[in-house]
């Protein structure tokens, strides 16, 4: 009757005003204006002033849309106080269309077996064809495969045979480029299936697996990538060792003290002759400059060692920051240097104090850390993420028998003694390359694993007592 919309959805996706300001000409006084689609939240004052508007936000799916909690964790709102949640709203689609009330017939202009999906892609691309809803059709009579088969050839002489179990972006740019050609490529899964295809076609694995258990299980593999997020380490960690496989797990190895100790029970269970290889990703132990100090200094030698970290802000929502999924970052990130100060330090820690800069977010990303070493050694990690993004990020220093050295984000070393000597990498160094090189060669020869698992033991545990010390207020043995 001319009075104007109640309310007017906007689903459009463009940088124009004209959808918003549209919107307040066709709304009634004191009408809702709602935004779903990507359209600038400016526009001309006078409908929205005069009309007395309402304007809202609204996420594409509705409650629990980029909700961690809610999408990751499965932790749903109780329907008394959110009625339609995006998994609720999707299951009432699904009810509608099972019950034909809903009728899409009518819209759906061409229909593609998923062969061709390309051509309706194409279609649309070149506008070729009138369409309105293109329908993909999928295959649903064929028996569906938990994996997919790509190649069978041995890509290298290696006794390595290697599968993934994750490849996020760490895998793909920093551990695979450097593992082509050193080892076999076996199976791989992935949280996301294209991921998983992506990354088997670009290194030739031999399948991609539909979950975890089935590249854990694989009885051609001998060798597990673990490159999820956190809190699945222990997990693939614990079932690769049952299996008797060997394990490269970025770090951390565990998240709490219970997970550590279930996998040094899992890993002490197994006979001493045929104890799979367990590595954690500490790649600065193998960097240039730092085993240029090892061959410096006895480990009987005290030493002071003092490391600056300009870590740099996380956002509060990352989900390295989540306690259940991350850990926060003294132990994403923090292990790695516990660990680098102990091999330094050439002994066992046994004393552990820790202070935190106090926050609104309480993240204990700003830390100093204070380890104490069976040999008289002494070591300060300054883990700062409050600085400047124009320093550079690591700084470390070691002091013994008069002599002093500095390494500068792993790019440059000064050694000074009686004189001064200064070594510069062609570029920075923090020793990926030689741990995986020395990882694979200990599996090819029937050596060791290149760090002994009490230390991995031992540094984790010292982790978790940075963060005992922090919430006690005190020093911690070890």
């Amino acid at each position: 009757n001319g009075i104007g919309a109640d309310a007017v959805i906007i689903t459009a996706g463009t940088s124009s005003l004209d959808p918003i300001n549209f919107a307040g000409e066709i709304a009634r006084r004191k009408g809702k204006v709602v935004i779903v689609g990507a359209v600038p939240t400016g526009f001309d004052r006078p409908n929205y002033y005069k009309k007395e508007l309402e304007l809202l936000m609204s996420s594409s799916y509705g409650p629990g849309r980029y909700d961690i909690n809610y999408e990751e964790k499965g932790i749903d709102y109780p329907a008394g106080y959110v009625r339609w949640t995006e998994n609720r709203n999707m299951q009432s689609y699904i009810d509608l269309l099972a019950s034909n009330k809903l009728d899409i017939n009518k819209i759906i202009s061409h229909t593609f077996p998923l062969d061709n999906a390309p051509e309706a892609y194409n279609m649309i691309l070149s506008k070729s064809e009138h369409f309105s809803g293109i329908l993909i059709e999928y295959e649903i009579k064929s028996k569906l495969k938990k994996d997919v088969v790509l190649n069978t050839t041995t890509q290298s002489p290696s006794k390595a045979n290697v599968a993934f179990i994750g490849a996020g972006n760490f895998a793909q740019n920093i551990l695979l480029p450097r593992l082509k050609g050193r080892c076999n490529f076996t199976g791989i899964a992935t949280a996301h299936g294209n991921t998983a295809r992506y990354v088997a076609d670009k290194y030739k694995f031999s399948f991609c697996a539909g979950n975890a258990d089935d590249i854990v299980n694989d009885k051609q593999t001998n060798t597990v990538f673990i490159a999820t997020r956190h809190n699945l380490h222990a997990e693939y960690v614990i079932k690769a060792i049952n299996s008797g496989k060997n394990v490269f797990v970025e770090k951390p190895l565990a998240m709490t003290i219970e997970e550590l100790d279930n996998i040094q029970s899992a890993y002490n269970a197994i006979p001493s002759d045929k104890k799979p290889l367990i590595f954690v990703g500490f790649n600065r132990r193998f960097s240039p400059h730092v085993q240029q100090i090892k061959k410096m200094f006895l480990d009987e030698q005290p030493k002071a060692i003092n490391f600056r970290i300009n870590a740099g802000a996380v956002p509060k929502d990352h989900w390295v920051n989540d306690p259940e999924i991350g850990g926060g970052r003294i132990i994403g990130e923090g292990c790695h240097f516990i660990d680098l100060a102990m091999y330094i330090a050439g002994s066992k820690i046994v004393s552990v104090n820790a202070n935190t800069i106090k926050d609104a977010n309480y993240l204990n990303d700003t830390v100093t850390i204070n380890l104490g070493f069976e040999n008289g050694s002494i070591a300060n990690i300054a883990y700062f993420s409050n600085g400047s993004k124009s320093l550079a990020k690591e700084f470390i220093e070691v002091f013994c028998g008069g002599t002093s050295v500095i390494i500068d984000d792993f790019k440059t070393m000064r050694v000074l003694d009686k004189s001064e000597k200064k070594y510069k990498l062609k570029g920075q160094d923090k020793g990926h390359q030689k741990e995986l090189i020395q990882f694979i060669e200990s599996i090819e020869k029937g050596k060791p694993s290149p760090i002994p698992f009490e230390e991995l033991y031992l540094s984790s545990l010292a982790t978790f007592k940075v963060l005992e010390s922090i919430k006690e207020g005190r020093r911690l043995s070890v």
